[in-house]
């Protein structure tokens, strides 16, 4: 008897707590307002299923706009290339403009304190901003790269503050890609290009010196190089935006001269039409018995 007193006297601590936490619960269980919290569920997934659908119609608003104004685009004469990073880049513009919006709305609609959060992100954001400098200026340069039509692909051009030529073969918002004639890629950071020499955008100029001997006969030399220039209009007919002429005799300086002949052609075909002429011009005047002058050209 004794022995069961003592065993149920010193349970009674150990009861009491639990009998306690178990009476909280069902009086706050008991509290809930079942009624009103079913009714603010109820309210808030009708906000926000009608949030969804908003910018779900939106988003297909802005999409169909942005491309229906690039299909526009297309029957001028701007580019392909350029117009599909255009497009994609105001599309991108345009979705994270509308889940910032769509975000921001749902965090409001939960009662998320909203304007904390911005603040703290606003602070966040200058922090990654300023170590992402070079970046942005990638993005803003490659920008008006595009929009301002400075460079498309396929086109030949030179970097005069970086001392780097050659073909486009990639225009990109962050990198611009060069390669050189000897098949050289260079990846360049829109943010290192300040000088831009586009060789593609009107006819090439070109410009061909043949070394002579003026006591030959400048007379006989004319027709030699009359006779190749006639050969090169015939070959490259739809390639020349002028026709050859023969400019003159031209001082290369310590009594060496050479007869010029100049002529425009097409973008991208000057180095074929010079190579080719230059080496008509050297045939018509070895086969009429004049001779090139070898020996080097040495200016003091």
């Amino acid at each position: 008897m004794i022995n069961q007193l003592t065993t149920n006297s010193g349970e009674l601590p150990i009861v009491e707590p639990t009998v306690q936490q178990l009476n909280a619960i069902q009086r706050w269980w008991s509290n809930i307002d079942w009624e009103g919290l079913i009714a603010l569920i109820i309210q808030k997934a009708i906000a926000i299923a009608l949030l969804i659908l908003l910018f779900i119609v939106l988003t297909k608003i802005a999409n169909f706009s942005i491309k229906q104004m690039f299909k526009n685009y297309q029957r001028t004469k701007t580019t392909e290339v350029r117009l599909t990073t255009l497009k994609t880049l105001v599309l991108n513009v345009t979705y994270y403009t509308l889940a910032f919006f769509f975000i921001y709305a749902l965090l409001s609609i939960l009662g998320v304190p909203v304007g904390s959060l911005l603040a703290g992100a606003g602070i966040a954001g200058l922090a990654i901003g300023l170590g992402a400098q070079g970046f942005t200026n990638d993005l803003l340069t490659g920008f008006f790269i595009i929009f301002e039509q400075q460079i498309d692909v396929g086109d030949y051009i030179t970097l005069a503050n970086l001392n780097i030529e050659g073909t486009v073969t990639q225009v990109g918002l962050r990198l611009l890609q060069i390669r050189s004639i000897d098949g050289t890629v260079h990846f360049i950071p829109n943010r290192n290009i300040t000088t831009v020499s586009n060789h593609s955008r009107e006819a090439m100029r070109v410009i061909v010196d043949v070394r002579i001997i003026p006591s030959e006969g400048i007379e006989g030399i004319r027709e030699a190089i009359t006779r190749a220039n006639k050969k090169i209009a015939e070959t490259y007919a739809e390639d020349l935006q002028t026709q050859p002429i023969i400019f003159g005799v031209v001082d290369l300086g310590n009594s060496n001269y050479a007869i010029r002949t100049t002529m425009y052609v097409e973008n991208g075909k000057q180095a074929s039409v010079q190579q080719e002429l230059l080496t008509l011009s050297i045939f018509e005047l070895t086969a009429a018995g004049y001779t090139i002058p070898n020996t080097p050209i040495v200016i003091k």
